[in-house]
């Protein structure tokens, strides 16, 4: 008699981005985009540019900034004043894509300490680390 054959499992694929040269998948650890970057004008370069692009830039490198200020978070232990004044602290973990919110861990508040939580970026204030 025959063993009755199994279907396999189908496995869920991630589907990484395509990386900075147009046909690799995802990034290398090694820190390969920053060498791949195109090189644009820094703020102040281009005054003859009309306003518009002046600010898209201005914008551009305010942005950048900003994520990697998110970047060098991670890990580190980030103290968050939220909506009527209540300050907490937490490790600070990732943010989804869109930056709506925050992952933390060990989130300590005025009520007792949590695991695992996420923040909502629309109830934070401000937020401070140090590196």
């Amino acid at each position: 008699m025959q063993t009755p054959r199994t279907i396999p499992v189908p496995v869920p694929v991630l589907r990484l981005p395509r990386g900075p040269d147009g046909f690799s998948r995802g990034f290398a650890p090694d820190g390969r985009r920053t060498l791949l970057r195109p090189n644009a004008p820094e703020v102040g370069e281009g005054a003859q540019d009309p306003p518009e692009l002046q600010e898209q830039r201005a914008r551009a490198a305010l942005r950048e900034r900003y994520l990697r200020s998110l970047l060098a978070m991670v890990g580190h232990p980030v103290s968050f004043t939220l909506h009527e004044g209540v300050h907490v602290t937490a490790q600070f973990g990732a943010t989804d894509l869109d930056v709506a919110n925050f992952y933390v861990s060990q989130l300590q508040t005025p009520i007792g300490v949590q695991a695992e939580a996420l923040l909502r970026c629309s109830d934070i204030i401000s937020y401070s680390f140090k590196l």
